[in-house]
């Protein structure tokens, strides 16, 4: 992933967000990550930028607007419809999957407790040319 590029994580737990900075710093210095805390609050930053996200890393189970509220009105907008939606879930279940595939999320990524791992998963998601990434059934998940 290029320099200077912004990273938006929206997740409703600390612990998983200092998680997830951590991690992204390891991985590369140079990427500036912002998080907000529930859905009403990425859809203001999306709102309001600068900066605005290369891709979102949002967490489904959140208070308020959930994950799959906010991933609805993304879709629904002209203004933010085409960046890259990560559904970043502790959940493995076949319908949460299905459901973020069918709203049309890029890519699920189930959360591990597990350091190494999830460092190792995040980084694969960094990697990935969102501008040119095409998502289908056989790539969507990340499998541990």
């Amino acid at each position: 992933m290029k320099e200077g590029v912004t990273i938006f994580y929206t997740d409703d737990d600390q612990e998983d967000i200092a998680f997830f900075k951590e991690i992204v710093s390891l991985i590369n210095s140079d990427l500036s990550v912002v998080t907000q805390c529930n859905g009403k609050e990425l859809l203001h930053a999306l709102d309001n930028p600068p900066p605005s996200p290369y891709v979102v890393y949002l967490d489904l189970n959140m208070p308020g607007l959930n994950g799959f509220d906010v991933l609805k009105k993304m879709k629904e907008s002209d203004n933010y419809k085409n960046i890259p939606v990560v559904i970043f879930s502790t959940s493995s279940d076949e319908r949460t999957i299905q459901k973020s595939w069918d709203m049309g999320a890029s890519y699920y990524l189930p959360k591990t407790g597990l350091f190494d791992q999830l460092k190792k998963s995040i980084e694969h998601t960094l990697k990935i040319n969102w501008n040119s990434f095409i998502a289908d059934r056989a790539n969507f998940v990340y499998n541990y």
